[in-house]
């Protein structure tokens, strides 16, 4: 068979698990760290995976067909991710995206010929957005119902409800850890967006051995819009999943698969993210600085010496060049 692939589609997934021992090292951890490098995907992030199945999942039910446009909310990746197969695959995509993801987002997407629209342009959107503060879900279905409902020939992804979100992971992404570790895995440590990453990857895991301690990570609460901090910097792509109400929770969420939950803030984020890439060589993004940061603590835990946390680390630094993360 020939090694010369045909479409970016056949290169998702398969990404490699590195261990961190310089940082190991340096903070003295007796547990190991081991990091998923979903960067290793075609367009640089752990969405590719779902972009693709949720792709192939609306074709082989026919609800995506030649000469419709796919259409998405997203703070980013997801709209990379997809605005790359839809181009590889012929279909016009156009993105509703939040305000204050980072410029290099907006540039990668409008590069594959792709429409963006601020949340902010869209009025429906700008106006829940204001009175939920930040209700990503909510504004979500408004737009769903009173915009797109109206137009013709679209495909509404909807990563936060799509069931085939969480399910590529758990057919590739905890098959993918499981086999690169000979099974040998006592956590899994992973950021929520629209939680599809820890549902499936943990529910894959915990099928294998449910003794698999699943860890779950949402923003601190200075990480997150609120009326005494309108613009904090935020973790880009990290949403909150406990202690909101249950409305606020994407659909693709198991609220059952987590064994612990932590709050990281966006400065803890960036010193382990700024560590990581003095230490081992790998530049990645602010929710995979969350992951490291929650990973170290576990690693600190005296019960846990000797064990093997595995951490999800979901898109390159290269994305953030233009924000506050390497400003050091």
């Amino acid at each position: 068979m020939s090694g010369i692939k045909k479409s970016i589609t056949e290169l998702v997934g398969h990404t490699p698990l590195l261990e961190l021992t310089n940082y190991e090292k340096q903070n003295n951890l007796e547990a190991e760290i081991v990091v998923k490098l979903e960067f290793y995907n075609p367009n640089q992030s752990v969405k590719d995976r779902i972009a693709l199945a949720m792709i192939e999942d609306a074709e082989k039910k026919g609800l995506l067909k030649p000469g419709f446009t796919i259409v998405e909310t997203t703070s980013g990746n997801t709209g990379i991710g997809l605005a790359a197969i839809a181009a590889a695959k012929g279909y016009k995509f156009k993105v509703y995206i939040q305000d204050q993801v980072s410029e290099e987002r907006f540039k990668v997407i409008k590069a594959f010929g792709a429409e963006t629209i601020k949340l902010t342009e869209e009025p429906v959107l700008a106006k829940v957005l204001q009175e939920t503060n930040g209700d990503f879900v909510a504004a979500i279905k408004e737009l769903e119902e009173k915009v797109l409902s109206k137009e013709k020939d679209i495909f509404f992804v909807n990563q936060v409800a799509n069931p085939a979100n969480p399910e590529v992971h758990k057919n590739t992404t905890g098959p993918e850890i499981w086999e690169d570790t000979n099974g040998k895995v006592d956590f899994l440590v992973s950021a929520v967006g629209t939680g599809g990453t820890v549902s499936g990857t943990g529910a894959f895991l915990k099928s294998k051995n449910p003794n698999v301690k699943i860890v779950a990570i949402q923003p601190g609460p200075n990480s997150l819009p609120s009326e005494a901090n309108p613009k904090p910097e935020e973790i880009t792509g990290v949403h909150p999943f406990f202690g909101i109400p249950l409305e606020r929770i994407p659909a693709t969420m198991d609220l059952g698969i987590y064994d612990e939950a932590f709050e990281v803030e966006t400065e803890q984020a960036y010193e382990a993210a700024r560590a990581v890439a003095k230490s081992d060589g790998i530049l990645i993004g602010t929710s995979s600085g969350a992951a490291i940061h929650i990973a170290t603590l576990l690693a600190k835990r005296p019960e846990n010496k000797g064990k093997r946390i595995v951490a999800v680390l979901p898109d390159t630094g290269l994305r953030y060049l233009s924000t506050k993360l390497f400003e050091i």
